[in-house]
């Protein structure tokens, strides 16, 4: 933003569409860790590898250290297949992040992939509603959350928040209670890296801007489909038009006059989060 260039959140679809991902850390693949990454020849081994594909690698781009990319992976290599993987036995041919869009994110979301069992992929189920990321850690300790459903978070995008919670202690939660493959989780706040599941973040537009995010009811059916790119509520566009009516405006509840000024100023996670 601040370089003044245009970057539409698709084309991250189109990258992963073309990059495999070769390599999985924890909690993507639980026994693996950096160090095992970088004992089986870390970063540049991954980039050298990529860079057997042509179209993925600048091996002409400069680095900040002054050096080419190229001049940067020239003799590294992968010294553990089991930890990096060659391109034709990636782990999968499409990389590790995906961008959902459809009624529940028209401007986008963010899931981490690599990180969903393939079960999860392909998802549908009731929404069971949280206003915060307090509110929702109290309910899945408390065993309000029951397989098949989708937990949904809501007012914690950039706006909502105001900010960002990172989101790392529901989804943590969903773990340790053995839902993480019997529910997904939507919500217009972040993840960290050490989320796994199906968990979809940067929800936009947020619910703190009146996104269909703010209108859902519990029991709302919404459709995941991670492979598709999609992520929709069923719900009838005259019903969505009358809880568009019905719904309040956003107010924000922090005392702090300067966050008041952000919240009104702030645009949505789509848009980087940054002021108007």
């Amino acid at each position: 933003h601040e370089a003044e260039i245009e970057y539409d959140l698709k084309r991250i679809n189109e990258i992963s569409e073309k990059t495999p991902n070769i390599c999985k850390v924890s909690p993507s693949e639980p026994s693996v860790h950096m160090a095992d990454v970088d004992k089986a020849g870390g970063i540049t081994a991954i980039m050298d590898e990529l860079g057997k594909k042509e179209g993925l690698l600048n091996k002409d781009a400069k680095s900040v250290s002054g050096k080419t990319i190229g001049e940067i992976i020239e003799g590294k290599s992968i010294k553990d297949e089991k930890i990096i993987k060659p391109i034709d036995k990636a782990f999968s041919k499409r990389g590790g992040l995906r961008i959902l869009f459809g009624n529940l994110a028209e401007q986008g979301s963010v899931v981490k992939a690599a990180g969903v069992t393939e079960n999860m992929k392909s998802f549908e189920g009731p929404a069971r509603i949280y206003e915060s990321q307090d509110d929702a850690m109290a309910g899945i300790m408390d065993g309000e959350v029951q397989p098949g459903e989708v937990v949904v978070i809501r007012y914690e995008g950039p706006k909502g928040g105001p900010g960002m919670q990172e989101m790392l202690s529901p989804t943590s939660a969903i773990v340790g209670q053995g839902l993480s493959d019997k529910v997904a989780l939507i919500t217009d706040g972040r993840f960290s890296g050490g989320t796994r599941g199906a968990c979809i973040g940067h929800v936009s537009p947020e619910a703190a801007e009146g996104g269909l995010i703010g209108l859902l009811k519990d029991g709302d059916i919404i459709k995941i489909d991670i492979d598709a790119g999609i992520l929709e509520a069923n719900l009838d566009k005259k019903i969505i038009e009358m809880r568009k009516k019905e719904m309040k405006e956003f107010k924000p509840t922090v005392k702090s006059k300067w966050l008041k000024r952000y919240s009104r100023m702030v645009t949505n996670a789509s848009k980087g989060a940054v002021l108007e």
